[in-house]
């Protein structure tokens, strides 16, 4: 960048000797004037809009500085009248980018006494050790300016400092030395912001030794670990403390007088602050702003709130209160934020309250019931009213205010319809009365004002109709969710809903072909579509599918070709066609995607052979395409798959021999092959651990023959011992998409709408594989179900498979195997079914525990088995007979148990055969609040 002007070539010289001799001398230094060095860091740096994204307003103050003037006069700089010294620098929000190095001219400004770079771009610099040469600073902000590194040993030389403010640099490191000399050392400090910062080595109680002039610290997100005693808050000029999101923050309640703390903003959420609330904390007289998010806080809220008449803004959600809503928080005279939520609050709403300047109130998901009482809908102020997850009955009142802006009433118990008086809230934005029982007769026309309505959820409620003759629009329309509605056609005012993100109609009797019209619907902006269960016939819609990420037309009656416009989508994360009857070939442009994580094609009609081109670089995790008529080989390439969770190519025509390269795939938890033409040995794997992960393994109906793969179910980790941790009830999937599977389970093939993450099973099933079954089999303690019917098994059942304590269902049926029935499978207490029917056993039935509930299916064509259940007796139940193999015998079969399943409330059981299959079947519900974060609402 050129020099501008003699002066300004003279000033580079100058500049360019300093550098030269790294430490310029002080009179080097005074014979650069203010102007100069001002020009000269001026045009160090560019100006981008994007470097003060951050900040509210914004522009670039440097751009009018003018080398003619005097920099007095420059927006942001401020001199001393006498001196005509710089002593003030204001230049936040001034859209400045690049680094600061510790040669700029910033720091020839040596008397400076307030610096303020805030809200710009410096590119991850260092906060330079120049920095201590400002030694009459008393206002020093670099707050979001993107700096990084150490906290800078020179600012802690700054004894006159009044105000320090590095907060949001993330990661700034804040150390123990440094830390201490800032203690010592500013003690004249009144405002201290280190928002961001990591101060993991800080200990907390080196906080009480803070300047006693301390008004505001704040110390949010700053990784503050281990206790911290009472003293901070009392603090005799602390009017504003932020501690919060330190979760490893230990925090006591003060025990010194609460009437004399002076607080006014008080931030201890997601701190270690549990317990109980003491009643006096009422006496802070003085407080504006309370927030004690997620402190897992518990008991009743104490009813002294009632005295703390100057407050504002309260936050207690994501705790664990209870009891009744003390009315006396709602009477307070300046209460204008008040959020309660995923708390465990009871009882009815107050019929009265005199607090009447709430503008945002929401006590989502606690278990209020009785009716909504009439000040809601009076509040003339009120913004934001959100009761979504509670109890309410009755209907929706009048509202007589025009001020809401945000109404959530969902997952209540709500009657009634839609109030008339929405269509006069023309700032509306956000309208959800999903799952309710409302009687809803769609007539847009109450929105035709509504212009501002970016999010309309009436999901599962009763649509009694829709008036589809209308001629306007809702101009600003993102969401719609009107699933469940009971609705038959598409929604004609969608004809120009231009804006629309998301667009979920899934779940209705809407028949007949898919309207050309639809394909525009927000061409340019709808990422998420859901058209599921539904009655759609003809072919696939004509869409743009230019922004669509996510695409369910599952479970309708669709035909005709995978449409090839499909491979526009550069962005296409979920395609769900599944339960149609699609025709044509597989598209090849899926296979090469490098995004897609999920493709659901099963249960149509696809035909000729999978691509054989899996991209090198791709994001599957699900591919299912069971139920189709493809043939051929399975392609290597899907070995490319690194991510892949789920690969179900079930019921289709597909050859070749046992795919064992996909053991390369370290995160596979399902693989299904069954009813296709897969033939010939299991052998030898060619990679180091094989299946590891794997969990579900189903290979059933092909014609595999050989023995049992004895090392394949070594190396089967997952199935061995289940995960403490993971014994709640989580799925395998993602929030957008549930991995469900069509499997034999108990004799029955069942749909496993969602599939918990601790559920196993093996199925070799309906084979010709020969031989004895491994003992080593017992090794995998987490099974829930082994199924080796119908092949051409020999030999004993091995008495290991009496270590299979998950057991829920054994099927060995039709097979050739002989000797007795080993007396430890009784211990397998979980075991509902069991199939040893067709097979040569011999021996006395083992009794007691759950074998005194099967019947005689279990033993049939076992012509050497008697003893209950059967009408044969024992003659000689002392016979002699080959005494069974002891488990040290069995490949040292490991002694420890598996983990008990019943911590868990749902899904398993024992005694009654099939009575607790239930708790594999998840039903779906309505779309979860997370949809909302797809859409931006601000």
């Amino acid at each position: 960048m050129g020099c501008l002007g003699w002066k300004y070539q003279l000033f580079c010289l100058l500049v360019l000797l300093s550098l030269l001799f790294h430490f310029p001398s002080s009179s080097s230094l005074s014979a650069v004037s203010p102007c100069s060095a001002l020009l000269h860091f001026n045009h160090s740096l560019s100006l981008h809009r994007d470097a003060s994204q951050m900040c509210d307003i914004s522009y670039p103050k440097t751009a009018s500085w003018k080398e003619d003037k005097d920099c007095c006069s420059w927006d942001g700089v401020v001199c001393d009248q006498t001196t005509r010294h710089v002593i003030g620098l204001d230049l936040s929000c001034s859209w400045l980018n690049g680094s600061i190095h510790s040669s700029s001219t910033l720091f020839f400004l040596l008397h400076l006494r307030s610096l303020n770079l805030a809200g710009n771009d410096f590119n991850y610099s260092l906060i330079s050790s120049e920095f201590g040469k400002f030694k009459s600073l008393t206002h020093l902000n670099l707050s979001n300016s993107m700096f990084s590194g150490k906290f800078p040993y020179e600012i802690s030389h700054f004894s006159s400092l009044v105000s320090l403010d590095l907060s949001f640099n993330y990661g700034l490191l804040i150390e123990t030395p440094v830390w201490i000399r800032v203690i010592h050392n500013l003690t004249q400090l009144r405002e201290l912001l280190l928002d961001w910062s990591d101060m993991s080595s800080i200990r907390p109680n080196s906080l009480m030794n803070l300047s006693s002039s301390l008004t505001t610290l704040s110390l949010h997100g700053c990784n503050l670990q281990g206790k911290l005693q009472h003293y901070i808050l009392c603090l005799p000029n602390i009017q504003t403390l932020d501690l919060g999101v330190n979760s490893n923050l230990e925090i006591s309640l003060p025990k010194c007088n609460w009437s004399h703390i002076s607080l006014k903003f008080l931030d201890l959420s997601e701190t270690s602050f549990s317990g109980k609330l003491v009643d006096f904390i009422g006496n802070m007289n003085s407080l504006k702003n309370l927030n004690l998010v997620n402190c897992n806080l518990t008991g009743s809220i104490p009813t002294s709130f009632g005295n703390l008449t100057k407050l504002t803004s309260l936050d207690m959600s994501f705790n664990n209160f209870n009891g009744l809503l003390p009315l006396s928080l709602l009477n307070l005279p300046n209460l204008s934020i008040l959020y309660l939520c995923y708390n465990q609050l009871v009882g009815f709403l107050p019929n009265h309250v005199s607090g009447f300047n709430l503008i945002d109130l929401s006590l989502n998901s606690n278990f209020l019931n009785g009716t909504l009482p009439s000040w809601l809908f009076n509040l003339p102020s009120l913004v934001t009213l959100s009761l979504y997850g509670n109890q309410f009955i009755g209907e929706i009142g009048e509202f007589k205010s025009n001020s809401l802006e945000h109404i959530d009433l969902g997952y209540n118990k709500l009657q009634g319809s839609i109030p008339r008086s929405i269509c006069r809230f023309v700032n509306l934005t956000y309208l959800s009365l999903s799952s309710n029982n409302l009687s809803i007769m769609l007539e847009l026309e109450m929105f035709s004002k509504v212009k501002n309505l970016k999010l309309l959820d009436l999901s599962n409620n009763n649509l009694v109709g829709i008036n589809n003759n209308v001629t306007y629009t809702l101009p600003n329309l993102q969401l719609l969710n009107l699933s469940s509605c009971n609705i038959s056609e598409f929604p004609i005012f969608l004809r120009a809903a231009t804006t629309l993100q998301l667009l979920d109609l899934s779940k209705n009797r809407i028949y007949g072909q898919v309207p050309r019209w639809l394909g525009d619907v927000g061409r340019d902006s709808l990422l998420f579509l859901d058209l599921h269960d539904n009655l759609l016939q003809g072919s696939f819609p004509t869409l743009s599918f230019l922004s669509l990420r996510y695409i369910f037309v599952s479970n309708n009656k669709l035909t005709g070709e995978i449409p090839s416009l499909i491979c526009n989508t550069s962005s296409l994360d979920v395609l769900d066609l599944s339960h149609n009857n699609l025709s044509g070939v597989l598209p090849k442009c899926l296979v090469h995607s490098n995004v897609l994580s999920v493709l659901d094609l099963r249960m149509n009609s696809l035909h000729g052979t999978i691509p054989a081109t899996f991209s090198k670089v791709n994001n599957f995790r699900n591919i299912n395409l069971n139920g189709n008529q493809l043939e051929g080989s399975l392609p290597r390439s899907l070995a490319n798959c690194r991510n892949l969770e789920v690969l179900d190519l079930g019921n289709n025509k597909i050859k070749g021999t046992f795919p064992y390269w996909l053991g390369s795939l370290l995160k596979l938890r399902v693989l299904v092959i069954r009813s296709n033409k897969f033939q010939g040995h299991i052998g030898n794997f060619k990679t180091k651990f094989p299946f590891s992960n794997l969990q579900i393994l189903d290979i059933s109906n092909n014609e595999f023959n050989g023995p049992l793969p004895r090392k394949y179910f070594k190396y089967l980790k997952a199935m061995r011992n289940a995960d403490e941790e993971k014994v709640v009830l989580k799925y395998m999937g993602d929030e957008y998409y549930h991995d469900s599977l069509n499997l034999m389970m108990k004799g029955l093939y069942i749909e496993l709408v969602r599939i918990q993450i601790v559920f196993t099973t093996i199925d070799f099933s309906k084979n010709s594989f020969s031989g004895e079954m491994p003992k080593i089999i017992g090794k995998l303690k987490s099974l829930k179900g082994l199924n080796f019917s119908h092949n051409n098994l020999t030999g004993y059942i091995p008495s290991s498979f009496g270590n299979l304590s998950n057991l829920e269902w054994l099927d060995l049926s039709f097979n050739k195997i002989t000797g007795e029935i080993p007396t430890q499978l009784v211990n397998l207490l979980w075991l509902e079914v069991l199939n040893l029917s067709h097979n040569q056993l011999t021996g006395h039935i083992p009794s007691g525990k759950q074998f005194n509930t099967f019947d005689n299916d279990s033993y049939t064509e076992n012509k050497g088995l008697c003893g209950f259940p059967l009408s044969k007796t024992c003659n000689n139940p002392e016979a002699k007979k080959p005494p069974p193999l002891t488990l040290q015998q069995e490949d040292n079969i490991e002694s420890q148990n598996g983990f008990s399943w019943q911590a868990i409330s749902m899904g398993y059981g024992c005694g009654v055969i099939y009575g607790m299959l239930m708790g594999y079947l998840m039903f779906k519900i309505g779309k979860p609040k997370w949809i909302v974060k797809m859409v931006n609402l601000e």
